[in-house]
């Protein structure tokens, strides 16, 4: 039940913060005081300011995955990435997974009016999805799991394993805890409805991931780590 309750505050706020976007609202640009005048958040707000405020059109992503024309992409906790992050210019057959039925909402109507070739777009949680086993090549996790337990964080990796095809390229990321920019992160994601419940360390969170995949690299992106992995099978 408390699973579901963070589900449902996630999909309110991001529901929410579409519904704002559409009329011109970002709120990114009007934080409480307690946000802004912390001392780190210059450091947080450098941060965004040169790297943008997701990690999800990171160019290293595109490049270790390499979607080519023959490859489907799975994208969890898609967010609005086909319409900010460049994914509507790649290759690959898009499917996007989120919990905000606004964002589906709003993302069915960019595909529309772009007339877009898109495999799917489906409203619902990340470790429990409609697909087939074994049927991406490729896909991302970006901007999601720091919202959960290790609980929910298990089967989300595990629903992400079943769905890649065997050395099926992936990348995923959570918080770097304890980092100045992940503590304002932290702060501005509870303002904003969706609070962070991320209570692993990277050992821990690596322990589990080794089940499922290898990991070929991790990066330092902001207040998160990337992990670029291949799916054991």
């Amino acid at each position: 039940m408390e699973i579901e309750s963070q589900l449902k505050s996630i999909e309110k706020s991001y529901d929410r913060a579409i519904e704002l976007g559409r009329k011109g609202v970002d709120l990114y640009k009007d934080l409480p005081g307690y946000i802004t005048d912390d001392p780190d958040y210059l450091q947080y707000e450098k941060m965004i300011r040169e790297e943008g405020d997701s990690n999800s059109g990171r160019k290293e992503i595109k490049e270790y995955l390499s979607p080519q024309a023959d490859m489907t992409f799975i994208d969890l906790g898609c967010c609005l990435n086909l319409m900010f992050r460049g994914y509507d210019t790649w290759p690959s057959t898009y499917h996007g997974v989120d919990i905000s039925g606004k964002t589906i909402e709003l993302l069915d109507e960019y595909v529309a009016e772009k007339g877009l070739a898109v495999g799917s777009l489906y409203c619902g949680s990340v470790n429990d999805t409609p697909f087939a086993d074994n049927d991406f090549d490729i896909g991302a996790c970006i901007g999601v799991l720091e919202y959960f337990e290790r609980e929910f964080v298990t089967s989300a990796i595990i629903e992400a394993h079943r769905i890649l095809k065997p050395d099926g390229r992936f990348v995923l990321d959570i918080p770097r805890v304890g980092s100045p920019e992940c503590r304002i992160m932290m702060m501005v994601e509870a303002h904003l409805g969706r609070p962070d419940r991320f209570d692993m360390s990277s050992h821990e969170f690596e322990d589990i991931l080794r089940n499922y995949f290898n990991a070929e690299r991790k990066d330092k992106a902001g207040p998160m780590t990337q992990y670029f992995l291949r799916c054991k099978k």
